[in-house]
């Protein structure tokens, strides 16, 4: 009997050990503008640049999966989405969005924003109705497949961005 139990303890901390070898991050990115099969293709190959790195979208639910061995892939794998256009909600602090729109405090007439992921005219309709709910915004120049485009009017630039933020795109200003 001594040896049944030694044998099962000796099992119980391989088992622990082979979790901890097991461990990884897991971060689920919501609200991320996938309105087609080329959005979602467009995550997949940003994704595969990052080492350690997989993603799982699904477009339906608007959601992109990432898998990493830890928190600072993971991180690497945000920033690869933020570089394609793209932006989401995340439930963990252990990884971010980049801050890194350029966007200043205060009112503009007019400004750039480049970097948008915008592969159909689905995306471009998006990116127009986030630009509307703006207020103060009384044009902008975007066009399906472009990257670039200008916002006009009298508005706040931080509130443009982070009404693209909230349709699932990433952007920053051009200078």
């Amino acid at each position: 009997m001594r040896r049944i139990r030694t044998g099962l303890v000796l099992l119980s901390a391989a088992g622990m050990l082979g979790a901890a070898a097991l461990a990884e991050t897991k971060v689920e990115v919501t609200d991320v503008h996938l309105c087609c099969p080329g959005c979602v293709k467009a995550v997949g190959s940003a994704l595969k640049g990052v080492d350690g790195v997989t993603g799982v979208c699904n477009q339906k639910a608007k959601t992109v999966t990432i898998t990493a061995p830890d928190d600072a892939t993971a991180q690497k794998g945000i920033e690869a989405l933020a570089a394609a256009g793209y932006h989401g909600r995340l439930e963990t602090k252990a990884v971010h969005f980049p801050r890194d729109s350029g966007a200043t405090k205060g009112k503009v007439s007019s400004l750039t924003v480049a970097g948008i992921h915008n592969c159909c005219g689905a995306c471009c309709k998006a990116i127009k109705t986030a630009v509307k709910q703006v207020p103060g915004v009384t044009g902008d120049t975007a066009k399906p497949k472009g990257d670039t485009f200008e916002v006009t009017g009298d508005y706040e630039a931080t509130e443009l961005i982070r009404a693209l933020h909230t349709a699932g795109f990433h952007v920053k200003v051009k200078k």
